[in-house]
C-alpha cells in the first residue's frame, strides 16, 4: 500500500515537474529572441532554440520518469534494469539541480528539488529486488515459511 502511495505521489509529482519546467524555458526562449541578447556574440535564435530543446529534453525525460513510476505503481512490481536506470539517473539529477538551486535560486527551490529526489530514492528502495526472489517479485507480500514443530528442533551447540 505505501509504495503504491509513494510511486503514485512521486509520479503526480514529476509531472507537475515537467510541466513547469517546459514552461519556464518557453518563458527565457521567448525572453532571448525577443530582446536579442547574445553571449559572446552568439546568434539570439540559435539560443532561443537551444533554449526550447532544453526544456522539451528536460520535460520529456522527467515525464519518462513519470512514467516509469506509474506503471511500478499500477502492476505494484519494480522497474525492470533499464526503468531503474533513468529512475536513478533521474534522481543523481535532482540531487545536482539540487545544489545549484540553493546557491541560484533559494532554499525553497533546493527543499522542493529534496523532495522530489526523496521520492524517487524511496520509490526506488521500495520496490528494490528482493535477495532470492525474481526481478519484479513481490518480496514483502509472500509471508515467512512456517516454524517447525517445537519437538523437531534440535540444539546447535552442547
Amino acid at each position: 500500500m505505501l509504495r503504491r502511495l509513494v510511486a503514485g505521489l512521486a509520479a503526480i509529482v514529476l509531472v507537475v515537474e515537467a510541466a513547469v519546467l517546459v514552461l519556464v524555458h518557453i518563458v527565457l526562449g521567448r525572453t532571448t529572441a525577443n530582446q536579442s541578447m547574445s553571449i559572446a556574440g552568439s546568434d539570439p535564435n540559435v539560443m532561443s532554440k537551444a533554449t526550447y530543446a532544453m526544456g522539451a529534453g528536460m520535460g520529456a525525460f522527467l515525464v519518462l520518469c513519470a512514467v516509469l513510476v506509474a506503471v511500478a505503481a499500477i502492476r505494484d512490481r519494480s522497474p525492470n534494469r533499464f526503468g531503474r536506470i533513468v529512475l536513478i539517473s533521474g534522481a543523481v539529477a535532482h540531487g545536482v539541480l539540487g545544489i545549484l538551486s540553493v546557491a541560484l535560486v533559494g532554499w525553497a527551490a533546493f527543499a522542493t528539488m529534496m523532495l522530489i529526489l526523496c521520492l524517487l530514492v524511496l520509490t526506488l528502495t521500495l520496490y528494490a529486488a528482493r535477495p532470492g526472489g525474481a526481478e519484479g517479485d513481490r518480496g514483502a507480500d509472500t509471508p515467512p515459511p512456517p516454524a517447525p514443530p517445537i519437538g523437531e528442533l534440535k540444539p546447535t551447540s552442547p
